[in-house]
């Protein structure tokens, strides 16, 4: 009798230095050792520590495949591949979501991991919907470097205000929702949301 193979959705969040590829590799590891076929992606973009290596900020690594988008990492499955692990996954295009429900229902278990907030703590790419539809979602805290509490955000240091900034400790800290600020600028850019959100409230409270 043939094996049958449940496929599913797995998402692993958090801001920087939270430990969020660390987790997936550790996962990886055990479907390795669980002799399953695994194949892992990351995007090109991204080359801070290795252009073919996922690399925790603990320097832990696994070889892995850089695509360009989304639908590439459909190219490139393999037929005995079960387990397909995507790394910094907010980086990719809108068919993101459409790609890791085709693998989830070819049988593939997928571990995804990625930023859910940018640095402006607002939800990064299409990680809301990824969100939406995972089997299982683990958020994970990093550690705040100014008071050692639960960091959940992720402060940018430098004056960019491009959404995709690639960086390490020279670019980014970890921060609580105590110690994370934005500048004078990007909190204005935000005041008519939240005053949308305010007009909302009182109004659901009459």
């Amino acid at each position: 009798m043939m094996q049958q193979f449940s496929g599913s959705v797995e998402v692993v969040c958090g801001p920087m230095f939270s430990g969020k590829t660390e987790e997936l590799i550790r996962r990886v590891k055990r479907a390795q050792i669980a002799k399953q076929r695994v194949q892992i992606f990351k995007p090109a973009m991204d080359t801070r520590y290795a252009e073919e290596e996922v690399v925790s900020h603990s320097s832990q690594a696994m070889k892995a495949e850089p695509v360009e988008g989304s639908v590439d990492i459909l190219m490139r499955l393999k037929d005995s591949t079960r387990v397909v692990a995507i790394d910094e996954i907010q980086f990719f295009d809108d068919k993101i979501v459409s790609v890791v429900t085709k693998l989830a229902a070819r049988g593939c278990r997928v571990i995804c991991a990625g930023l859910d907030l940018d640095y402006r703590a607002q939800p990064f790419g299409q990680m809301p919907q990824l969100l939406a539809i995972a089997d299982e979602v683990t958020k994970i805290h990093a550690v705040c470097t100014v008071c050692g509490s639960h960091a959940v955000r992720s402060q940018r240091l430098t004056k960019s205000k491009e959404q995709v900034l690639l960086g390490e400790t020279d670019a980014y800290e970890a921060r609580c929702r105590g110690h994370y600020q934005l500048d004078e600028v990007e909190e204005q850019a935000l005041l008519p949301l939240e005053e949308e959100k305010r007009r909302a409230t009182e109004q659901l409270s009459h």
